[in-house]
């Protein structure tokens, strides 16, 4: 049966619930010393910490939208901010930049906006600055996927894992060279972070999303290639 938590989770995923159900245990067992309002209102909010470690890496099963003319969403989260920019690390020239921003309550698994080819994957250390900001991408922590579509048109893509104020850990679980497929799982960056895609700007590349609009990584499309 399929466990409903992600590997990249691990060790956390073990550790987080066996530290807390062995505090609410010593709460529970010392229990008689303290009021009862008090131990009852220790062991909510233990149990409910409990519930949100375990939520935080659970790894819903999802089908990929299928249509190679389209780009999904690389991450589960909020569209923070779009723009134009000009690229200058893999792309080489104007790109459409999409942020989407993972609240601490989002799944963080990150996936494949198509299928594609993991060319070079650049890590870059950093400051743990807020992830709503597009700031954030140019000083937080980091780790950058160079990828080139398999399909037409064989575009060069980016997708661009970012830590956050919280979040301390980036997972990338493909390396250089890998052939992925649309919505296929790679990585997650854990509790609170920044993901953003990158596409090379041009007439054939039509926006499906706007700031403000809520996606979930590998079923919402962000960007359709009208050919």
């Amino acid at each position: 049966m399929r466990i409903p938590f992600t590997k990249y989770g691990l060790p956390q995923v073990v550790i987080f619930p066996a530290v807390l159900i062995f505090a609410m245990l010593g709460c529970f067992a010392i229990g008689r010393f303290s009021p009862n309002w008090l131990l009852i209102l220790i062991e909510f909010i233990l149990a409910a910490v409990l519930i949100w470690a375990l939520s935080f890496f659970r790894d819903p099963k999802r089908v990929a939208a299928s249509a190679p003319n389209l780009l999904l969403a690389p991450a589960d989260g909020k569209i923070a901010d779009i723009e134009i920019i000009e690229e200058n690390d893999f792309i080489y020239g104007r790109a459409l930049r999409i942020g989407i921003f993972l609240s601490v309550f989002n799944v963080h698994i990150n996936r494949a906006p198509c299928n594609v080819k993991v060319e070079k994957i650049t890590y870059k250390p950093g400051k743990y600055k807020n992830a709503m900001s597009p700031a954030a991408g140019k000083v937080n922590e980091s780790n950058a996927l160079a990828l080139i579509r398999t399909d037409a048109p064989q575009d060069k893509l980016i997708v661009r894992q970012i830590s956050g104020a919280i979040a301390r850990r980036i997972v990338c679980g493909c390396k250089e060279g890998d052939n992925l497929a649309g919505g296929q799982k790679f990585g997650m960056i854990k509790f609170g972070s920044r993901t953003e895609l990158y596409v090379p700007f041009g007439e054939n590349v039509k926006r499906l999303v706007k700031i403000g609009d809520k996606v979930k990584a590998g079923l919402t499309p962000l960007v359709k290639y009208e050919i």
